[in-house]
């Protein structure tokens, strides 16, 4: 019997332990297994994130060129060693086959977008995503951090959109710069500093980050405040906010406090924001390419069960801002379940106003990833009843 390569072996190793882990997020996965293998070089490890990615984005097409019962290594067999791509337009083939996406899944794309949109999303959900940092205005200017990489081995461009986004031709050891470890950038897509971009909070604001996670968002927005005024960094998982705390500082955040769920300080913040960001927990269908994984955990409750999540969300965080306040309410995501649909329905059942137009990306390639946010305007001291169940 043919041994494995070193290649070969390790990509075994990967997907089996993504088997084993319990549904625990590719990347992680991968990071966590490229520190322990330090044998590993940079080309290698290239080339096992990229096929690792590329065999879990192609699963269902995979599986079914193969033969017999499907396996990872029949997956990377077929993926690395045949023309699988030309069936991608084999009409013979199921759609939600040749696209790679479960079918449950790929119905609910097709009835939400269209079938045109929805083929167009899967295409563009299995391709890799363009690599985006964003400068931190604190510490430095686009064109300054642009000019201090004159002569580095790497090709980039800044943004078209966000004054702030510089974009890679591909991904580098960035958490490995001394320009990251001084705070200069922060890896954060266009479409997610975009988002970011609604929320104007001015120097003496009060801003409550209401989904913090890691604080992605709020190293965004706090440049713009200068040091004045105070930001909130509210989320339900501690780890999260424990990382956004070592962001924070190497941001050179100062006016910045975390607010731990069951922090005795909610009741005084109550309606005294100016404003509030609802980063919503979705079903994070705009960055699907870079989390490919996440579609094969798809099912079908999950949708309708994200939607009543938001709606609590939106209404406690909604309690902490003031009369003529502003709260912006965004997700990952392209469905408009989550998106317009939603808006809609804060509409109708709270005191609120849209401001402006919503903002809403498409993953496109080479372009930003697929977001949605809108600002509303509170217009009435009313607090919403709704328990802090969140």
């Amino acid at each position: 019997m043919k041994s494995r390569s070193f290649r070969e072996s390790h990509l075994q190793h990967i997907l089996n332990a993504f088997d084993q882990s319990g549904g625990r997020p590719l990347d992680a996965l991968l990071r966590d297994y490229f520190r322990l293998h330090t044998a590993i070089g940079s080309k290698d490890r290239k080339f096992l994130a990229e096929t690792v990615y590329g065999v879990m984005r192609w699963r269902s097409l995979l599986d079914y060129l193969s033969e017999g019962a499907a396996s990872w290594e029949k997956r990377c067999a077929v993926f690395l060693h045949t023309p699988w791509r030309e069936q991608i337009e084999n009409r013979a083939i199921p759609p939600h086959i040749r696209l790679s996406f479960p079918k449950p899944f790929y119905e609910l794309l097709s009835s939400s977008l269209g079938e045109m949109q929805a083929n167009t999303f899967c295409l563009q959900s299995n391709e890799p995503a363009p690599t985006t940092i964003r400068a931190n205005a604190l510490k430095i200017s686009r064109n300054d951090l642009v000019e201090k990489w004159k002569g580095a081995p790497f090709h980039m461009r800044p943004c078209i959109h966000s004054p702030y986004g510089i974009q890679f031709d591909k991904r580098e050891n960035f958490f490995g710069m001394a320009e990251f470890k001084e705070g200069l950038f922060e890896v954060q897509d266009e479409a997610s500093q975009l988002v970011a971009s609604l929320v104007s909070a001015k120097p003496g604001d009060l801003f409550l980050d209401y989904c913090a996670g890691s604080g992605g968002k709020t190293l965004a927005i706090a440049p713009q405040m200068g040091g004045r005024g105070q930001i909130f960094l509210h989320d339900i998982r501690p780890y999260a906010l424990q990382e956004a705390k070592k962001r924070l500082k190497r941001a050179g955040i100062q006016n910045a406090q975390i607010l731990p769920h069951d922090s005795r300080q909610h009741a005084a913040l109550r309606g005294k924001m100016d404003w509030v960001l609802v980063d919503a927990p979705c079903t994070g269908t705009g960055t699907l390419r870079r989390n490919p994984d996440m579609k094969w955990k798809f099912d079908e409750e999950m949708l309708e069960r994200l939607i009543q999540e938001q709606r609590a969300i939106f209404a406690n965080a909604l309690r902490y801002l003031k009369e003529g306040g502003h709260i912006v309410y965004a997700t990952c995501s392209v469905l408009p379940q989550e998106n317009h649909s939603q808006a809609d329905y804060f509409l109708k059942n709270h005191p609120v106003e849209s401001i402006g137009e919503p903002f809403a990306s498409f993953p496109k390639k080479g372009e930003m990833d697929g977001f949605f946010g809108i600002v509303f305007k509170k217009n009435s001291a009313t607090i919403s009843p709704t328990e802090d169940s969140l």
